[in-house]
């Protein structure tokens, strides 16, 4: 098994920048979402709530499932660095991982206190299945992950139910929703963080897995330890080469999946083989946009010796990614829910989006400012510090 050992380069500088927009994509999201409060104005006068619409169905479009998607690809890539250092010191560093999932899930359970959408507990449960494959060829893992990725939970619901009409798939997530959207609608911090603790993470961790996210969350991880392995974030004329495919087939595979998703499901009269079918072409759709979106992104940080100023100017919230996922949801839900400013109700899509705009420059001026004093973010920091404590620092 091929396994070189990261060196300060351009590839990671890449990946950083790459995280960053996925983070920042996620922040437009919950706030158009309003942090699951979700609530449209309808008292805007009709030009503006046309604008709204515009900009909503285009961020949607456009990020929706691919933020989320790009950043487990990275997390599995940064597995991959993690473990190739770790063994080039002689560290087995499959034990190490498991702790250190189990800190991610003491970062989650944090997180989760004040959004119930969080998704470090799905990370932290997911990631223990790079434990057993890490060691595996690139053929069997890539084998593995695009089975995972092709739903197979869902394609047997799907098959089930075409063959067993009094069959019933319920979205179990939804009473959930509802006691969690009255309490952070209308209830004081104390009453969130005690939804939360429990209602709330039941709302958000089953629609996960209704969603589709759980397999699709394993495959993408091991597909992002392969572009680990093969160097892929390292510019050569094979990684050029491979983007370039990647970036071409993206684009003729989505135009049929996309058709297969917007007009298809308006002909399956059984709502039981409606569900999964929607699941297994939303989640290949994204997957595919996300491809074209990460390929386009490589291929013109490529063009330059070190990408454009552009993708350089977002590195640094993209190294603090940790850190900034879960602060800006706090800063969230302050602006969004009952407790808070309680802004859910009067604000639309162009507000929200403006205010996730101030949000995203106030952390990416703070990230550059802690960069500059320190090497990691503060809660990057406790995670590396914890996950290596009794053994040398690597």
């Amino acid at each position: 098994m091929n396994t070189p050992i990261l060196k300060p380069s351009e590839r990671l500088k890449v990946v950083d920048s790459l995280r960053g927009f996925a983070l920042l994509a996620i922040v437009l999201l919950h706030n158009l979402e309003h942090y699951n409060l979700y609530f449209i104005p309808d008292f805007y006068p009709e030009w503006l709530q046309s604008i709204d619409k515009f900009f909503w169905d285009m961020i949607f479009f456009l990020f929706a499932g691919k933020a989320y998607a790009t950043f487990s690809l990275l997390f599995g890539f940064s597995f991959y660095i993690q473990f190739s250092n770790a063994r080039k010191k002689g560290i087995d560093f499959r034990g190490r991982f498991a702790w250190r999932m189990f800190l991610l899930f003491l970062f989650s359970q944090f997180h989760a206190l004040f959004y119930n959408g969080d998704i470090l507990l799905l990370y932290a449960v997911v990631g223990l299945v790079l434990i057993p494959v890490c060691k595996l060829s690139d053929k069997n893992v890539l084998v593995i992950a695009v089975f995972l990725l092709l739903q197979p939970y869902e394609w047997g619901r799907l098959l089930y139910a075409a063959f067993n009409p009094d069959y019933a798939i319920t979205n179990r997530y939804v009473p959930y929703a509802v006691l969690s959207g009255q309490v952070t609608s209308q209830g004081t911090f104390w009453e969130v963080l005690c939804s939360n603790i429990w209602t709330g993470q039941l709302y958000s961790n089953i629609w996960q897995v209704e969603a589709g996210r759980l397999f699709q969350t394993a495959g993408l991880f091991m597909l992002g330890m392969l572009l680990g392995r093969r160097r892929y974030f390292e510019k050569s004329d094979i990684s050029c080469r491979v983007w370039h495919r990647i970036l071409k087939s993206g684009i003729v595979v989505f135009i049929p999946l996309y058709c297969l998703r917007i007009f298809v499901p308006d002909y399956i009269e059984n709502s039981s083989v409606k569900i999964p079918y929607t699941i297994i072409i939303q989640s290949l759709s994204n997957f595919v946009f996300m491809a074209i979106l990460i390929s386009a992104f490589t291929l013109l940080w490529f063009k330059k010796e070190s990408g454009y100023k552009w993708q350089n100017f977002i590195i640094p919230y993209g190294r603090m990614s940790l850190t900034n996922y879960i602060t800006q949801s706090i800063i969230g839900v302050a602006i969004y829910y009952g407790y808070g400013l309680c802004l859910y109700r009067s604000t639309g899509a162009v507000a929200t989006l403006l205010i996730a705009a101030a949000i995203f420059i106030f952390q990416l001026l703070f990230s550059r400012w802690w960069l500059s004093k320190h090497k990691q973010g503060p809660f990057e920091y406790l995670w590396r510090k914890a996950t290596w404590m009794g053994y040398k620092r690597i």
